[in-house]
C-alpha cells in the first residue's frame, strides 16, 4: 500500500522525512513505530501489546556478531514507549530456553530465565511476551489490542470469520494465558501455515510483522482496517447494535449534573477498602451501551482481552436507578444503592473463592471499577486519577470488542476460571508488590482557593507534590490558566484542574465542586486561601471596604466550607477542612480595623465548625501566616503601602521589618504555609481539629495560648 493510502478506521500516521532521518537505527525505527501505533486507542490500548525489532549488533563479550531482540519491557506503553522502555535480549540465548522447558505446570519459572537472556544491561525487565516475539522469524513485529481485530477474535465464530474475511492469510491461535508455551504455539502456526501475515489470538488480540518498520506498520493497519470494516458493513446490514435502543439518555446538562450529585455517593462506597478517585464519561458509545437492549444480558459477561479486565474488574455492575429518579435524599439515595454495591461485593467474593487455588494471593478490593448508569453515563474508579480514566477507555475498548462481535456473530467472555488466572496470577500479583508504596495524599482531592499564585498556588503544588489530585480555583482566569497549565507540565494532566470562582458567588462554587465530582470523583481537603487585605485608618475606612472584606473572608469561608460539607457527606469518608486565616485574628495592629475583625471572625468560625463535623470525621483546622510577601497580589497594591505606613517605614523595607520583629528572625514563605496545610492532612494529625498552627516566625502577641 502507498504511503498516500486512505483509512477510515485507523489513523496512518507515518511521516516518511521523519522516518528517512533515523535510517539505519531499527531502534529508533521501533520506538517511531510503536509511538505512532499507540497514539491510536482504536489500535491499542494504554499499556496494552507490544512490538519488537531484531537487529545485529556486536557481543560486547566476544566481539562477533550476535542477534539481539528489542521488545518493549514489562509494564511499559508502545504510546510513550523509549529506549529506556526496551528489553533487548540474545536471540540465540531466548531460543535456547526450549531445551529447559517443563511444560505448562513450569511456565512462571521461565519468566526468570528471561534475565539470563539480557544483552543490554540497562534493560527494562522483559515482559510475559516476550517469547511470544522470540519465537516468530520476522525482523519487526506488533502485538496489538485493536478493538475490532478483538471483536473477531472474541466471537463465537472467530476462527471461521478470520479464515474466510483474509482468505487464509492470517492464522488463529486459540486463547491461552500469555506465557512460553503459547510462544511455541505460534511458532507452530506459521510453520503449520507458511506465507501468512499475522495471527489472531483467540479473545485476546493480533501478530502481524513485516521485514522493515514501515512494512510491519502497514501490515498492521491494513489488517486492522479490513477488521474494522468488515464489523461496520455488518452493522450497517443489521440496522442496528446491542439489540436496539431500550431508554433515552438524560439531555447533557442533566447527564452531567447527575453524575457530579451521584460521583461523591458512588466514590464513597467504592472506598471502603482504599480510597479511590473517580471519573465519568458520557461517550456516545457508551451511551448505546448502557441505553441498550442488550446491556442486562451483556455486561455480566464481562470482558475477553486480559487487558481489559484487568484494569475494569470481572464485571461492572449496572446501577439500578432510573435516570430521573429523585436523589435529593441522601439518606434515601444511599439506602436504594448501599444494596447493589453490597450485593456486587458478594459476586466478587464468590467469584475469587470459587476460582482460587491453594497458593492464590489473598482477596484484593472487591469494590466494583464500573459503574454504569442507563441514560446518563459511566463511573470508573481506582487508586489514582490516571488509573481511573485509563479504565474507563478500557472499557469503552470492550464495548467496542461486544459491539463489533454481535454484529458479525455472538460475543463471547472468558470463562470465570481463565478470567481469575490472569487476574490473580502471581506474576500478576509479583509485579503489584513491586509498585512503589503510595504518597501520603494519594487517592485524595484537595479544592485550594485563591491558588493561581502565592500561599493558595504553593498548597496546590505540596498537594500535588504528596500525591493529591488538586482543583485549583480562583478569581484570575488568565493567572489561573497560566497556573494549571504550568502545574500540569510537571505533574500531569490527570491530577490538575481548574475552575474560576469567586468564594462570594454560589454559582460559580456549586459550579467549581461539580467540576471536582465530575472529574475527580468528590472532594477530600479544602483549602479556604482566598482573601484580599484593606488597611487604613478607622476614619478612612469606608462601609464598602467593610462590606467586601466581611464578603470574601467570613461569607466566602462559610460558603465553600457549606459546599464541601455536602460532598464530605455523601462520601462518608471524613475529610479536612483548613482556613488560612492571619496572625491578624489574634494580635490588635494599627490601621485594621475591618481586615483583623474579619480575620477573628474566620478563626472563630473555624471553632465552630470544628465542634459541629466532628461527628462526621471532619477536621476543621486553622493556619495562620504572617506577612507571606512572596508572589502575593495582597502585597502589589494599597494593602503594603497601608501598612508600610502604618509602621512608619517604606515598602522596600517591609520583608526586614516583619522578619526583625519574629522571635525566629526569619522571613515567611508561601512553601511555609503549604508545609503546614500538609501537616495537617498527611496523617499525622488525622486526630487534631480545632486547632490553630501559627506561621509567623514567632509572634508572641499571637500565642494562642
Amino acid at each position: 500500500m502507498s504511503e498516500n493510502a486512505v483509512f477510515r478506521y485507523v489513523n496512518y500516521l507515518w511521516d516518511q522525512e521523519k522516518a528517512k532521518s533515523m535510517e539505519g537505527d531499527e531502534v529508533a525505527l521501533l520506538l517511531y513505530r510503536s509511538n505512532i501505533l499507540g497514539a491510536d486507542l482504536r489500535i491499542t490500548n494504554y499499556g496494552g501489546g507490544n512490538t519488537s525489532c531484531k537487529t545485529i549488533e556486536k557481543d560486547p563479550l566476544t566481539g562477533q556478531d550476535t542477534e539481539v531482540m528489542w521488545i518493549k519491557g514489562s509494564g511499559g506503553d508502545i504510546g510513550s514507549l523509549k529506549r529506556s522502555g526496551l528489553a533487548a535480549l540474545y536471540m540465540e540465548r531466548l531460543q535456547n530456553l526450549t531445551k529447559v522447558y517443563r511444560g505448562l505446570a513450569y511456565e512462571d519459572e521461565m519468566v526468570a530465565l528471561f534475565n539470563h537472556c539480557i544483552f543490554d544491561l540497562d534493560s527494562k525487565a522483559p515482559s510475559i511476551d516476550t517469547p511470544l516475539h522470540g519465537f516468530l522469524p520476522f525482523k519487526h513485529i506488533d502485538h496489538l489490542h485493536p478493538d475490532a481485530a478483538i471483536a473477531i477474535a472474541a466471537s463465537k465464530d472467530g476462527e471461521k470469520i478470520t479464515r474466510e474475511l483474509f482468505n487464509g492469510t492470517i492464522g488463529w491461535v486459540n486463547w491461552q494465558r500469555p506465557g512460553f508455551d503459547l510462544g511455541l504455539q505460534l511458532k507452530a502456526c506459521l510453520e503449520a501455515n507458511p506465507g501468512i501475515r499475522g495471527i489472531m489470538l483467540g479473545s485476546h488480540g493480533l501478530f502481524t510483522w513485516g521485514d522493515t518498520a514501515y512494512d510491519c506498520y502497514i501490515n498492521s493497519l491494513e489488517v486492522i482496517e479490513q477488521c474494522a470494516a468488515y464489523i461496520e458493513e455488518q452493522v450497517v446490514k443489521n440496522g442496528s447494535v446491542f439489540g436496539g435502543q431500550k431508554i433515552e439518555s438524560l439531555p447533557q446538562e442533566e447527564r452531567i449534573a447527575r453524575a457530579a450529585a451521584l460521583a461523591p455517593v458512588l466514590r464513597g462506597f467504592c472506598s471502603s477498602h482504599t480510597r479511590m478517585l473517580g471519573h465519568f464519561t458520557d461517550d456516545s458509545r457508551v451511551l448505546e451501551f448502557i441505553n441498550s437492549n442488550d446491556l442486562e444480558r451483556l455486561a455480566p459477561m464481562g470482558t475477553s482481552c486480559p487487558d481489559h479486565f484487568l484494569r475494569t474488574k470481572i464485571s461492572p455492575l449496572v446501577l439500578q436507578l432510573a435516570p430521573d429518579a429523585d436523589i435529593s435524599d441522601l439518606g434515601q439515595l444511599k439506602s436504594a444503592i448501599e444494596p447493589q454495591i453490597v450485593a456486587y461485593r458478594n459476586m466478587y467474593t464468590d467469584y475469587y473463592n470459587n476460582c482460587r487455588y491453594d497458593n492464590s494471593p489473598a482477596l484484593r478490593d472487591p469494590n466494583p471499577v464500573v459503574i454504569i448508569y442507563p441514560g446518563v453515563g459511566m463511573f470508573t474508579f481506582a487508586k489514582d486519577k490516571s488509573t481511573a480514566r485509563v479504565s474507563s477507555e478500557f472499557y469503552i475498548n470492550a464495548i467496542n470488542v461486544m459491539r463489533g462481535a454481535e454484529a458479525i456473530s455472538a460475543y463471547t467472555s472468558l470463562p470465570h476460571q481463565e478470567a481469575f488466572n490472569i487476574e490473580y496470577w502471581l506474576l500478576e500479583e509479583a509485579k503489584l508488590q513491586r509498585m512503589p508504596r503510595p504518597k501520603s495524599l494519594s487517592g485524595k482531592v484537595a479544592l485550594v482557593t485563591g491558588s493561581a499564585g502565592g500561599i493558595g498556588k504553593s498548597i496546590a503544588r505540596k498537594f500535588l507534590e504528596e500525591g493529591a489530585c488538586v482543583m485549583l480555583s480562583d478569581m484570575d482566569a488568565d493567572r489561573l490558566a497560566a497556573s494549571v497549565d504550568e502545574l500540569k507540565k510537571v505533574f500531569g494532566r490527570d491530577v490538575v484542574s481548574g475552575a474560576v470562582l469567586n468564594v462570594t458567588s454560589r454559582e460559580t462554587i456549586e459550579k467549581a465542586y461539580s467540576q471536582a465530582g465530575r472529574e475527580f470523583g468528590g472532594v477530600d481537603i479544602l483549602v479556604n486561601s482566598a482573601g484580599l487585605s484593606i488597611s487604613k485608618p478607622i476614619e478612612e475606612h469606608t462601609e464598602k471596604d467593610w462590606d467586601i472584606l466581611y464578603d470574601v473572608l467570613v461569607k466566602g469561608q462559610f460558603l465553600m466550607t457549606q459546599g464541601a460539607v455536602s460532598i464530605m457527606r455523601k462520601q462518608g469518608v471524613g475529610g479536612d477542612i483548613i482556613n488560612i486565616v492571619s496572625k491578624n485574628a489574634l494580635v490588635s495592629g494599627p490601621n485594621n480595623a475591618g481586615y483583623g475583625s474579619a480575620k477573628a471572625a474566620q478563626l472563630h468560625l473555624t471553632r465552630l465548625n470544628a465542634a459541629e463535623l466532628g461527628a462526621d470525621k471532619i477536621r476543621v483546622n486553622t493556619v495562620n501566616p504572617d506577612a507571606v510577601i512572596a508572589d502575593s497580589k495582597i502585597w502589589e497594591g494599597e494593602w503594603a503601602q497601608g501598612r508600610a505606613k502604618a509602621y512608619g517605614i517604606s515598602v522596600e523595607e517591609l520583608p526586614a521589618f516583619y522578619a526583625k520583629r519574629t522571635l525566629l528572625n526569619e522571613v515567611i514563605l508561601p512553601v511555609d504555609i503549604a508545609n503546614a496545610c500538609f501537616a495537617l492532612t498527611g496523617g499525622l494529625l488525622n486526630k487534631s481539629t480545632g486547632n490553630v498552627i501559627n506561621v509567623d516566625g514567632g509572634v508572641a502577641m499571637a500565642f494562642v495560648r
